[in-house]
């Protein structure tokens, strides 16, 4: 299947050419055996990789199903309405949901049949805060390391996220516009993104990740290690807002993520300041309507909150300091309240005793119960996410914070939040969706993200913190990438 040229093969060498090495021979054969030369264009690398290192671990890429999947014998959790519903088959013909019928009603022709034994299937769960670029890497490893190590590390997360059921993320900050390419053209298994691209923050705000003997800045000085990974873009005033607002945009971002005011894991703002005018705010959101999308940002407290609204921001993530006016005003305004089950408990993730950053982060817990109060007094439009950050230990957490909403919210409210809900905010981002069918639901046409839950995870949510064991099937985009009921 390799071959040297002819130039090569007529040349004398003083080595051996590659085609001819034994770890090359071995990769040769395994291809041969195992994959179609289409399946082998489309994973070269990965399996390259997995042959010569045996201890590169390669996220496999299933083949689409041949044929129609009719799942029987399911109780349906379809992400609307809350309630399971007995007696349905839903069929999956190519990646979309083909139909979803009475048990007693036809099968469609030539379909493969799932008997799922009673168990739930529901859409695949989606994750509206979450940072493909920075959950699963330390702070000092992205300020450090060799960006092809983070790629690397990264890929190797986004799988483990699929694995844990959460078929689609938001991203809200990071250079996760790669990865995205790399999961839609088949290199590496993940959820789908939605990316938001680099923070955009003022000097001094929650994104300028800059230590204090770089400040000032010269007029000339390059970009920061932040800036230049794509974490988060500086910019002051009306003019350079505007400016790195459209490159975000120009590099695909599906909608846009400022900083409004403080934050726990930046070191140099403190969690009551407001950052960005309203003339600023107002620049972003321009930019972003102009390409049919919205901006959303990261605030805490009721001033960074009503000014980023009132510069047009249509969705507020964080919030947990939130007042009552606030809460009234995100309900007239129709604004999006995207947050987080941030309490101080086995799922924290703590900062060291003492610290300034652990004060911030204790200060902004106490005021999640309220949050939650307010949001559900005035029925604020409420996503949920994860936002975990620079700690791959608690990656795997993923799905028990979603359970931890259980303190707020009734099982299958949470659970709608995490599918339908979360999928209407994606849907925000109008033309600049990178996947436009219906996510977060099982109806017809709809994307297929499916997750079959071994038992009912209304009557017990806790389900979902175990995907290994509790996950039997996960498909996205009609593809089984886990498939444990005939194991």
């Amino acid at each position: 299947m390799f071959k040297c040229s002819p130039a090569e093969e007529a040349e004398p060498q003083d080595f051996t050419c590659l085609c001819h090495s034994p770890a090359f021979a071995r990769l040769n054969a395994l291809v041969e055996q195992r994959f179609s030369r289409r399946a082998f264009l489309t994973g070269a690398a990965a399996i390259s990789a997995a042959a010569l290192w045996p201890g590169v671990s390669v996220a496999a890429i299933p083949a689409p199903p041949a044929t129609p999947i009719a799942f029987t014998n399911i109780r349906l959790f379809d992400g609307k309405s809350g309630k399971p519903i007995e007696g349905q088959r839903v069929t999956v013909e190519g990646n979309k949901i083909k139909a979803i019928e009475a048990g007693s009603d036809p099968m469609t022709e030539g379909a493969e049949v799932i008997d799922c034994g009673g168990r739930t299937l529901m859409p695949g769960l989606i994750d509206a805060h979450w940072h493909s670029m920075m959950a699963p890497i330390g702070m000092i490893d992205l300020m450090t390391a060799d960006i092809g190590y983070i790629n690397i590390a990264c890929a190797e997360e986004a799988n483990r996220t699929l694995m844990r059921g959460f078929t689609s993320i938001r991203d809200l900050a990071g250079p996760s516009f790669g990865l995205k390419r790399a999961i839609d053209s088949g290199l590496t298994a993940g959820p789908r993104i939605w990316p938001s691209g680099a923070m955009i923050s003022q000097t001094s705000g929650h994104g300028d990740f800059r230590l204090p003997y770089e400040v000032p800045a010269e007029p000339t000085a390059p970009l920061s290690r932040g800036e230049r990974l794509g974490g988060g873009m500086i910019a002051d005033g009306v003019d350079e807002v505007l400016k790195r607002s459209r490159e975000q945009l120009m590099l695909g971002a599906s909608q846009l993520k400022l900083a409004a005011g403080g934050g726990v894991a930046s070191n140099f703002d403190p969690i009551d300041v407001t950052q960005y005018t309203e003339a600023e705010f107002r620049a972003a959101v321009d930019a972003a309507e102009n390409w049919g999308t919205y901006v959303t940002v990261h605030a805490y407290t009721p001033r960074a909150m009503q000014t980023a609204i009132r510069g047009g921001v249509r969705c507020i993530d964080h919030g947990q300091l939130m007042d009552e006016e606030t809460a009234r005003i995100m309900a007239d305004k129709g604004t999006w309240f995207s947050s987080q089950a941030f309490i101080d408990n086995e799922y924290a993730n703590p900062y060291p005793e003492g610290s300034a950053n652990r004060a911030k982060q204790l200060a902004m817990f106490a005021g999640t119960d309220t949050a939650y109060e307010l949001a559900k007094k005035y029925k604020l439009k409420t996503a949920w996410g994860t936002d975990i950050l620079f700690d791959p230990s608690r990656t795997k957490n993923q799905g028990a914070l979603l359970t931890t909403m259980t303190r707020w919210y009734a099982p299958d409210e949470v659970l709608v939040m995490a599918t339908g809900t979360n999928a209407e905010l994606l849907a925000m981002s109008g033309p600049r969706n990178p996947y436009p069918g219906r996510i977060g639901v099982i109806e017809a046409e709809a994307y297929a993200d499916l997750l079959l839950i071994d038992g009912d995870p209304i009557a017990d949510i806790k389900l979902i913190a175990d995907p290994d064991k509790n996950l039997r099937i996960i498909m996205k985009d009609g593809r089984i990438y886990k498939n444990t009921l005939t194991a």
